[in-house]
């Protein structure tokens, strides 16, 4: 999936003027990856130059992620890991502290996902992007998120989604607007078996991402 959102990140930051060295295009921005897990995305955008905070509230996963991180000493200044969900971090950094906040397949599994958003909006700066990645509720992403995922292709372990809990643009646009920020961008993303490899899709049905701005306070 990296090789879509990764870009996506990127380029939306790029569009936003925060961006200017091309081999670095993420230097000198704060980011946080929220749910970070063992870190696949984190390290993909402090290779780009961004100061990244993953956070997991998973201690495994977390020190898988450190561990991982390690090996490379390009990455021991500018990514940094911590044991704690979005709202725990909030709670003991009040004031927004990231250029960007990206919460990707992560909101699906949150008990309150308003309360998600209202998090993530509250950790970035005026000007700052939050970059969604989820699932819609859909008959076809109950075919292919759960049914083809977790029980034929077995990309997933069994149970891994809810889809209940799944959201749809729409709610999320929704939330993002009651949180105080403003939906930039939709775009689907669809997942290719036999290649496998993750492709933007004109039709936001089963995966799609969303990029949001937070406005400057009047």
């Amino acid at each position: 999936m990296n090789g879509v959102r990764v870009p996506f990140v990127t380029e939306g930051l790029t569009k936003m003027g925060l961006t200017k060295n091309h081999n670095k295009p993420l230097e000198g921005l704060r980011i946080v990856d929220i749910g970070c897990g063992g870190g696949i995305l984190s390290e993909a955008l402090a290779r780009l130059g961004a100061s990244v905070t993953g956070l997991d509230p998973c201690l495994p996963n977390i020190e898988i992620a450190k561990a991982h991180a390690a090996k490379d000493s390009q990455l021991v200044n500018n990514l940094t890991y911590i044991p704690l969900t979005a709202e725990e971090f909030l709670e003991q950094n009040q004031s927004p502290c990231f250029d960007a906040v990206v919460a990707s397949e992560v909101i699906e599994h949150v008990d309150n996902p308003q309360q998600f958003v209202d998090t993530c909006s509250k950790l970035v700066v005026d000007d700052g992007s939050v970059f969604f990645t989820t699932i819609n509720r859909t008959t076809k992403s109950w075919l292919g998120a759960i049914v083809a995922a977790e029980y034929v292709l077995h990309l997933l372990p069994t149970g891994t989604h809810d889809w209940d809990k799944f959201i749809t643009p729409e709610e999320l646009t929704k939330m993002v607007e009651v949180s105080g920020s403003k939906v930039r961008s939709v775009h689907g993303m669809f997942y290719v078996p036999g290649v496998n490899t993750w492709t933007w899709f004109p039709d936001s049905s089963v995966n799609y991402a969303i990029h949001a701005i937070k406005p400057k306070r009047d």
